[in-house]
């Protein structure tokens, strides 16, 4: 049968000889599988910079689906996508803009992750069903009363286990 290469991109395999895998290479199925993956990558910048300058899909504003998918040369961003896609820009920027003044200052302020978690913290509380009172240990049900129990599986006294006299210091 041979050795088969298996394309990580396309999600298919083929015999692996110079002839297929140079046709598969350069296929058109290939290309556009492997630019859809490295689309994923894409700078957000990059993706709103060439969304600005494609003229919206009519196709697509129509029936919301486009016969052509990735492959369309139109835009089939609405323009509050767009504004979405332009404050993300913006906010990247400003924390590049921080990094460089030597800021080390993660997203948001401290001021919004005490909040967060204030608020977090009385979701748990008015959403937890304990009791206030710990509930004191009980066995299982079907398991026989302690006293029938072997010692090494019954609670210490009181006062503890009694320590022999001739383990007892002196």
């Amino acid at each position: 049968m041979g050795k088969r290469y298996f394309c990580d991109y396309c999600d298919r395999s083929f015999q692996d000889n110079l002839h297929n895998r140079k046709k598969h290479l350069n296929g058109v199925q290939h290309l556009r599988a492997k630019r859809v993956w490295y689309d994923l990558f894409r700078d957000a910048a990059a993706i709103l910079q060439e969304e600005q300058t494609k003229k919206p899909c009519r196709k697509f504003l129509q029936t919301g689906q486009c016969d052509f998918g990735s492959n369309c040369r139109f835009s089939h961003m609405t323009e509050q996508d767009l504004e979405k896609l332009s404050a993300q820009v913006q906010g990247e920027q400003r924390s590049k803009e921080l990094q460089q003044e030597g800021a080390d200052v993660p997203p948001g302020t401290i001021e919004d992750w005490l909040e967060k978690r204030a608020k977090r913290l009385n979701t748990a509380q008015s959403n937890s069903a304990l009791p206030e009172k710990p509930v004191p240990f009980q066995y299982p049900p079907g398991w026989p009363p302690v006293q029938d129990l072997p010692p090494s599986l019954q609670a210490p006294p009181p006062g503890g286990w009694p320590v022999p006299p001739s383990l007892q210091w002196g």
